[in-house]
């Protein structure tokens, strides 16, 4: 396996609390900040203090153990705190709509909650091991994920990236920037070109402080600049994370990446998806039935808070988009690279779990 170490980390349970880096503070300071309840954790997730479909997930696990503390000093009868548990762990999966692997890792401890023996004490502490082995496994999920990818990344190559699935979208390595990682160990003449990202400048204020601060080569554009430099042959490959894939592999992802993808597709260009299977969502056929949220107006009419357009002006401000499975090259995972039909592939990834 790679031996390539980022030197960040985004989240991690530490005794009785949750430290994660305040995401909303990039790139003018890298400050971690402690959780302590479920509801700060929840605020967060919806703030976007941690933002990235893995890195999500694991905040709402640490928000359901965060829960199960608070619940553990009401002297309820464990059957009053189980029911109240999982009432507290479905609204910790109400925070964010889109990020299917919120709810899958929610899921991952009902099943605990479900199926523990123990009492009060020890199912809180079955929690927390939990919670500590799936952030655990992320890290390692992401370096296979990376593996897999690099085995695609030709020499030299100019790598467009859209968003920030890396280092800071996960616990701390990466799905498209854990992909970069594992080629730049290999061949360190490759090369990002990071979309800035409209309306939160994902791309601009979390992907290049995070490459540039582990030296790798980065190129900032604006996100209507790719196909210019896609005609200029400035561009290898498009490489990309995902917030929840179909079963078909209709992948929705960060707004914008639709339109990548054509350019992409246009441009005979490799467009890649790197993602864990957390992240793909075997319960919907194609990506007509996945959630996309509607963020703030705030988020398109302001920068730092300034004003940038008219007042009163009508605005829409989708979150997500999602990109068609015929545009998308290979959807690399921890398990390989799943090429079409996707139908076929992620049924199989799936059957041999």
């Amino acid at each position: 396996m790679n031996e390539f170490k980022s030197k960040i980390r985004t989240i991690q349970w530490i005794d009785t609390y949750s430290r994660m880096a305040d995401q909303t503070l990039f790139p003018y300071e890298f400050k971690y900040i402690d959780i302590k309840t479920g509801q700060e954790m929840f605020d967060a997730i919806k703030k976007m203090i941690v933002r990235g479909a893995p890195a999500i997930g694991i905040a709402g696990a640490h928000g359901v153990v965060l829960y199960a503390q608070e619940l553990e000093n009401e002297n309820l009868s464990r059957e009053d705190f189980i029911q109240k548990l999982l009432e507290k762990a479905d609204y910790m999966a109400t925070s964010r709509p889109t990020a299917v692997n919120l709810m899958w890792a929610v899921e991952k401890q009902k099943e605990i909650i479900k199926n523990s023996k123990s009492d009060i004490k020890g199912l809180v502490e079955e929690l927390k091991q939990n919670g500590i082995k799936l952030e655990n496994e992320d890290i390692e999920i992401n370096k296979k994920i990376g593996d897999f990818g690099s085995t695609v990344v030709p020499k030299g190559a100019a790598i467009l990236t859209h968003c920030n699935a890396g280092a800071l979208a996960t616990v701390g390595y990466g799905t498209a920037l854990g992909v970069v990682r594992s080629a730049f160990a290999k061949d360190n003449s490759i090369q990002v070109f990071a979309d800035e990202t409209r309306p939160r400048q994902q791309g601009a204020r979390i992907t290049t402080l995070e490459l540039t601060m582990d030296g790798i080569p980065t190129t900032l554009i604006t996100d209507g600049m790719c196909s210019y430099f896609m005609k200029k042959g400035m561009i290898d490959m498009v490489v990309v994370g995902a917030d929840r894939i179909a079963a078909n592999g209709d992948t929705a992802n960060k707004i914008g990446t639709y339109t990548v993808a054509i350019a992409a597709k246009y441009h005979n260009i490799p467009f890649y998806i790197a993602a864990p299977l957390s992240t793909i969502d075997i319960n919907i056929k194609t990506g007509d039935e996945i959630p996309i949220e509607e963020r703030s107006h705030d988020e398109v009419t302001h920068i730092n808070g300034k004003p940038v357009c008219a007042q009163g002006v009508n605005v829409i401000n989708p979150g997500f988009d999602v990109t068609p499975h015929e545009l998308i090259t290979g959807i690399i995972t921890e398990k390989g690279i799943l090429r079409p039909d996707y139908n076929k592939s992620i049924a199989e990834a799936f059957k041999n779990q």
